[in-house]
């Protein structure tokens, strides 16, 4: 019976495929076959009037003008260096005078957010060109405010290296250790959690470096068994696999112990600086000020419902609470990020008012006035100008799916400076006078343009036009964008896919792709739609397999305001799964779905919420992947897990609403997809579930992927996973 069904899918695929006028073929997906064509690192230059960017060839950094969007110079270019000479470059950080550039080579990735590199100093007046080190490679270079210093991390400690001293490097801590303590860069899951990978900053003068110091010794490790395997091949573990461990605080352990630290450069004095901490908090920014006698110092307690900007002194030690953010349930990671410290003021995003709104305080922490309003959320913050008062900013502003580009005035007046309907972003020249615009939407590929600041555009750089000419000749059915009410009159947002060739008469197997986590979106008007972006091709792939595609983003999901986000809180997956269920049964309802035939899939978050969609109880989906998924909070980490769920002590029943203890309500035909060298959702979360599946006795099949870690890429390996669940999908949903 299970050859006659792959028979019949085999046979479904090639009579779909063959009448259409062009195929998309898989490896053409994982490939650079339908890359868009992208501005890379944008970098606005200090005189407000240009910018920089990385050449496509990824030979030169070229200066570019804002007022027309013409080249303006060559900064560097690898074949005309002084003194020496590099083969490739993969960076760049141009320093704050923009006389210098920190040249990023031999790049060499830890996890999401940090790497190792070798980085060179460029002086783009002479095109000379010298090692910033000549002792090891480095991690996340930092340049004091004139261009005069840089500071780095190796092996978990800082070094200085003064320019004008001819790159004499220094050593100023000295007790860094792997897996005990970390000065200047964060931990483990504060880089994923908050996603940074810096921690340490020049005073406004450069006469003092900041940083925060990390003691993990109390943080329990996690290893990974690693084997030799290929792309890229590790011989060490040709006969017996090796471990990586590394310090993983899990849900309810013990996080690193955080301290702030100065560095007084001429008298070389070490201070601890004196910051109010929650017990258990954590230190997730520290930034300079214009003030060389103030740095600010974000804290957070354990709950994250509470965040705290210290201005604090690094020569006294002594700090002073200037702005105190408290709103229920927590504070998002995002607002967090979009903090802006100008000269004069503070801006800070808040969804106290129930949407996500800009609020302006001074650098003394006095509150001047709300920066926006509306039932609506602020989704970035660009810029504000303190001589004009003006803000800049990105917001949901007409609905959830689509962004536009706004400034707001000190009197209020809003002005819309990019609102074509699809998705605006922007980087704003220094000046505020330009920006470079990013626009797509689920059917068009990115489109760079220059733009005034009354939203006027100057010149289109990029519109990819070639790679919308190839997609016209491209089997790409119909995108639809819908919504419904569930039964418990809910409205949710979703996007459907037909095939090419779509017959409204036949009936069609349906794959749900989603996401589902805490404040994402997957239902978005832009070219980064689709379970694997690039425009949804590999949604349409699928399509073109016979079936129909479908996104829903349920409860939990960002944009739509606070409540719709943050009723997930204490509770992750039970909405989310419902809305799951709820998105299969209004689909049963339409003529042209086969109703015994949906599937759900997802990665990451979305796989957990395919494993407590399948096993949700009212049984409505026949098939599902998930792609490594977290099967119990208790095992995931910390800052994540405990900013929706608080403790595992604290909410017993909360987590115990998991897949493991749903396991008797699975049904369906399930794959599961792991990377064994998953740092992020541990192969524990995959080998726990599986072994409650065997004791429940419900058949599952499994993929592993070897060395690979949450993203699983390198070689073959993409391109293999996405076949599998395709194939997993052709067999099983009939």
């Amino acid at each position: 019976m299970k050859k006659l069904v792959i028979l019949f899918a085999a046979a479904l695929f090639f009579s779909i495929s063959t009448n259409a006028q062009s195929k998309l073929e898989l490896r053409d997906i994982t490939s650079n076959k339908f890359s868009p064509q992208y501005l890379s690192a944008i970098t606005p230059m200090p005189d407000g009037e240009s910018y920089a960017q990385i050449s496509d060839d990824m030979k030169q950094i070229i200066q570019y003008s804002f007022k027309n969007g013409k080249k303006i110079s060559v900064l560097f270019d690898i074949n005309n260096t002084d003194n020496l000479s590099i083969k490739k470059f993969d960076g760049y950080l141009l320093s704050p005078d923009g006389k210098k550039i920190l040249i990023q080579t031999n790049t060499k990735r830890i996890y999401r957010h940090s790497f190792t590199a070798d980085y060179y100093i460029y002086n783009i007046l002479n095109k000379r060109l010298e090692k910033l080190s000549e002792n090891g490679s480095q991690q996340s270079p930092i340049w004091s405010k004139d261009g005069t210093q840089v500071a780095f991390v190796r092996n978990n400690n800082i070094f200085l290296v003064k320019l004008i001293y001819d790159n004499s490097e220094s050593q100023v801590t000295k007790d860094g250790k792997f897996n005990e303590v970390i000065n200047g860069i964060p931990d483990w899951v504060n880089e994923e959690e908050f996603g940074f990978s810096t921690a340490m900053t020049f005073n406004a003068d450069g006469t003092v470096l900041s940083w925060i110091r990390y003691d993990e010794s109390k943080v329990k490790t996690y290893s990974l068994q690693m084997f030799k395997g290929t792309f890229p091949e590790h011989k060490e573990n040709g006969t017996y696999p090796g471990n990586y461990s590394y310090k993983y605080p899990k849900a309810g352990e013990t996080n690193s112990s955080v301290s702030v630290l100065s560095y007084d450069i001429k008298s070389h004095k070490t201070r601890t600086l004196d910051i109010p901490l929650p017990n258990e908090g954590y230190i997730p920014r520290i930034k300079s000020t214009n003030n060389a006698s103030r740095i600010i110092v974000y804290t957070m307690n354990r709950h994250q419902d509470e965040l705290s900007l210290y201005a604090v002194n690094p020569y006294s030690t002594v700090s002073r609470l200037i702005v105190k953010e408290k709103v229920e349930k927590y504070v998002k990671e995002d607002a967090m990020n979009n903090i802006l410290i100008t000269d004069n003021h503070i801006v800070i995003p808040s969804d106290r008012s129930g949407y996500m709104q800009l609020y302006l305080y001074t650098q003394n922490g006095n509150f001047e006035r709300q920066l926006t309003s509306g039932n609506h959320d602020v989704t970035k913050l660009y810029g504000y100008d303190d001589d004009s008062g003006t803000v800049y900013y990105q917001s949901a502003g007409n609905d959830a799916m689509n962004r536009e580009i706004y400034s707001s005035d000190k009197k209020g007046r809003i002005n819309k400076l990019a609102c074509d309907r699809g998705w605006n972003d922007a980087v704003f020249s220094s000046n505020f006078k330009y920006f470079v615009n990013t626009w797509s939407d689920c059917n068009t590929p990115y489109r760079f343009t220059i733009c005034t600041n009354a939203g006027k555009v100057i010149s289109t750089l990029i519109d990819n036009s070639k790679l919308r000419s190839l997609l016209k000749e491209m089997p790409l059915g119909k995108k639809e964008f819908f919504t419904f009410k569930t039964s418990e009159n809910v409205e949710l947002n979703g996007i459907m896919i037909k095939p090419s060739n779509f017959d409204p008469s036949r009936k069609y197997p349906v794959i749900m792709w989603q996401y589902s986590g805490p404040g994402s979106q997957q239902v978005v008007n832009s070219w980064r739609i689709g379970s694997m972006g690039q425009g949804a091709l590999y949604d349409h792939y699928l399509a073109e397999c016979g079936f129909i595609l479908v996104c829903v983003d349920g409860r939990g999901t960002g944009a739509k305001g606070a409540e719709f986000e943050k009723c997930t809180y204490l509770r992750l997956g039970l909405f989310e799964s419902k809305d799951q269920a709820e998105t299969a049964i209004y689909l049963k309802s339409l003529p042209y779905v086969d109703e015994n035939n949906i599937g759900i899939w997802g990665w990451s978050f979305g796989g957990f919420n395919t494993l407590m969609s399948m096993s949700e109880g009212r049984g409505v989906f026949a098939s599902g992947v998930a792609v490594a998924p977290p099967t119990d909070w208790r095992f995931y980490d910390t800052v994540y897990t405990e900013r929706y769920m608080r403790t595992p002590k604290e909410n017993p029943s909360g987590y115990d609403i998991n897949p493991m203890n749903r396991v008797d309500n699975m049904s369906g035909k399930l794959l599961i997809c792991q990377g064994l060298a998953d740092d992020n959702v541990h192969p524990q979360n995959t080998y726990e579930y599986t072994e409650s599946l065997v004791q429940a006795d419900k058949d599952f099949k499994m993929n592993v992927y070897t060395n690979r870690n949450h993203s699983i890429y390198g070689g073959n390996t993409r391109n293999h996973l996405l076949r599998q669940i395709a194939n997993h999908f052709i067999e099983t949903l009939k």
